[in-house]
């Protein structure tokens, strides 16, 4: 059985996601990538409910950014979730790469939460 990219992606997370899971004191970093930008989202899954959200569509940083798929999207985003968790006095999350390799967009976006700080 031959299988694409994109299925590989979503076996990759189905999988991840036996393991990973948000509370209302640590929730889930979750991370969508498109071709054309990058999404975040802080997610309680007990009480199934999107905390705090952040992406390259926003209107504080569409501006700013000359393109919402590259690494510099990704850092921004990172960024700003971070700066919007701080302020919901959320400190610690679960990071859910959402199937993606951690490499590239996803790294970046994790990398500039962290030193935002994000502890996981």
């Amino acid at each position: 059985m031959k299988t694409n990219r994109k299925d590989q992606t979503q076996r990759r997370h189905r999988r991840l996601r036996r393991k990973l899971s948000g509370t209302a004191s640590r929730p889930r970093l979750a991370v969508f990538r498109s071709n054309n930008h990058i999404y975040a989202q802080l997610i309680d899954d007990v009480q199934q409910h999107t905390l705090v959200a952040a992406s390259s569509l926003d209107k504080e940083l569409r501006p700013t950014l000359a393109s919402g798929a590259n690494c510099d999207a990704s850092v921004s985003v990172g960024t700003l979730i971070a700066e919007r968790a701080k302020a919901k006095g959320i400190e610690q999350v679960v990071f859910d790469r959402g199937g993606n390799l951690y490499h590239g967009r996803i790294k970046s976006l994790a990398e500039a939460a962290r030193a935002a700080g994000l502890q996981f």
